[in-house]
């Protein structure tokens, strides 16, 4: 579904990312870990069209995205839960919702069913959809974030750091949230410093360091993988 060939990003004379190839299929989650400062949230980014590519090609469904811009790949099927949730201010968690429908309702077509998609996956937003989505809780906002992308009806969802800033335990909430995504058949990008939660939901994983891919495998090999255990799992 998603495959990035030779990627090369740059901030001016700061090369961010250094040839990286990776790949998504239909249906699969594949977990992006690394340290902080690894080039992970710049690789998602530059999949949503918010980077330019210095060489290299993306190609979603067979097509290159290269001349693609960033409306446009959603439209295409590609939304993103970013990181640090940026839940719109002034607007309710409705509204927030609602806004993400643009790229695709036609006049007159109804989004209640999308609505009750999103709340049946996540019950505190419905009890709150009247409220001030910057009102809400860390962890509900992360909720509101990932249902504000699922109601664009995307064919891939990219997470940027899901578990960021949350209590343990609400990030396993949100992490239960992404495994019922995933088992409903969507494709998921997810991006995450939290490698064991990350590795919990995937099939597939690849490391970044510094901007460079490293090693990649199933979720199973790259827990059991020394580099990874003593880097990335504290053990």
């Amino acid at each position: 579904m998603l495959a990035c060939k030779d990627l090369v990003v740059a901030y001016g004379d700061n090369v961010a990312l250094h040839g990286v190839s990776m790949s998504v299929r239909p249906g699969e989650t594949v977990a992006l870990i690394g340290a902080n400062g690894a080039g992970k949230t710049t690789l998602l980014h530059t999949i949503s069209g918010l980077n330019e590519i210095v060489s290299g090609d993306i190609l979603f469904e067979g097509a290159s995205l290269a001349k693609c811009s960033s409306d446009r790949r959603v439209a295409r099927g590609i939304a993103q839960a970013p990181e640090g949730r940026r839940i719109f201010p002034g607007l309710t968690v409705e509204e927030n919702l609602s806004l993400a429908t643009v790229s695709w309702r036609s006049w007159g077509e109804s989004i209640a069913a999308d609505f009750e998609r999103v709340f049946d996956l996540f019950p505190r937003l419905k009890e709150r959809r009247k409220q001030l989505g910057w009102s809400l809780s860390g962890g509900e906002q992360q909720m509101l974030a990932i249902g504000r992308a699922l109601m664009a009806r995307p064919r891939l969802l990219l997470l940027d750091e899901p578990s960021l800033g949350l209590a343990p335990r609400l990030a396993e909430e949100v992490y239960e949230r992404v495994r019922l995504i995933a088992e409903a058949g969507l494709t998921i990008l997810v991006v995450e410093q939290n490698t064991v939660l990350a590795l919990a939901v995937a099939d597939r994983a690849y490391v970044l360091e510094t901007g460079r891919i490293v090693l990649e495998g199933t979720a199973d090999e790259l827990k059991n993988n020394s580099r990874v255990r003593e880097a990335y799992l504290g053990r």
